[in-house]
């Protein structure tokens, strides 16, 4: 079927309250395994590229033509998404080519000020061309560089940067860190509250792969809506790979260890939609 924006997924999950699983893909066997689970689900679901992963291939386009693909081959909605662009060659690039129909712009290693400028100038450029642009407040743990635990978003702060931006959606820190590998993740879910009402725009949460079952469920109904998972796919294929390669040791067609781990975590993320559209 056709490509789904994005913007309309994230309005349909808000109007119904229910989360929208965002994930994100670095191989084409991640991005398989996300349509397949939600196929299995029977949910739509956007399938996330981040600059790191762009890095990574060399060049946007392999990973996101593939993805699209794999996309456009499902039976239920999905959208693709560029994730964490700090990079503003990228930013421009990505909006140029039309490959992507939301994009979130990460300025929040810079100082406010400095983020609200760059954020707002970045705005401009994706609503030039109908593209939905996500931006962050707060500095999510997990990350090097200034990105520390138990930093939080204010809400005061955060109405005065969506007033200034015009972002459409807004990812905030409120006790979640990005590349968790244990579940031991506790949210903030008064803040979760409190900056659903202080902003108009969607709220995001980021590094989510860390957050519990229940305190994902419970941060949907407090006001989170687009939710963002890497980290626990990645867990699931790494398991998959060390398992096949550990009981066959001369194993050396990457496909007997990949189909496996594809599955891996197509599962994974299966169990994900669940918990977030109960």
């Amino acid at each position: 079927m056709p490509l789904a924006t994005t913007a309309e997924l994230v309005d349909q999950a808000r109007a119904a309250g229910r989360g929208l699983a965002a994930f994100n893909v670095i191989t084409l066997e991640h991005a398989n395994a996300v349509v397949r689970a939600a196929e299995r689900a029977a949910l739509p679901v956007v399938l996330q590229v981040s600059e790191n992963a762009v890095r990574f291939h060399g060049r946007p386009e392999p990973l996101l033509e593939g993805s699209t693909a794999v996309a456009r081959g499902a039976s239920v909605p999905v959208s693709l998404h560029l994730d964490h662009v700090e990079s503003p060659d990228l930013l421009r690039s990505a909006i140029a080519s039309r490959a992507v129909s939301s994009v979130m712009f990460d300025a929040s290693r810079l100082p406010y000020g400095e983020n609200v400028r760059a954020t707002a100038e970045a705005v401009r450029l994706a609503h030039r061309s109908g593209v939905w642009l996500e931006a962050e407040l707060g500095e999510v743990g997990g990350k090097d560089g200034p990105h520390a635990p138990g930093v939080r978003t204010d809400p005061v702060e955060a109405a005065g940067y969506v007033a200034e931006t015009g972002v459409d959606a807004l990812a905030v820190a409120v006790g979640s860190s990005h590349a968790m590998t244990e579940r031991t993740a506790s949210l903030d879910h008064e803040l979760i509250c409190r900056l659903a009402a202080a902003v108009h725009v969607p709220l995001v949460l980021h590094g989510s792969s860390g957050v519990p079952d229940q305190e994902l469920r419970r941060a949907v109904g407090a006001g989170m809506v687009k939710i963002n998972i890497g980290t626990a796919l990645n867990i699931a294929f790494t398991s998959a790979v060390r398992r096949v390669l550990a009981d066959q040791p001369s194993l050396v067609d990457p496909r007997r260890y990949l189909a496996p781990a594809r599955e891996e975590m197509s599962t994974a993320a299966a169990r994900l939609l669940a918990v977030l559209a109960p």
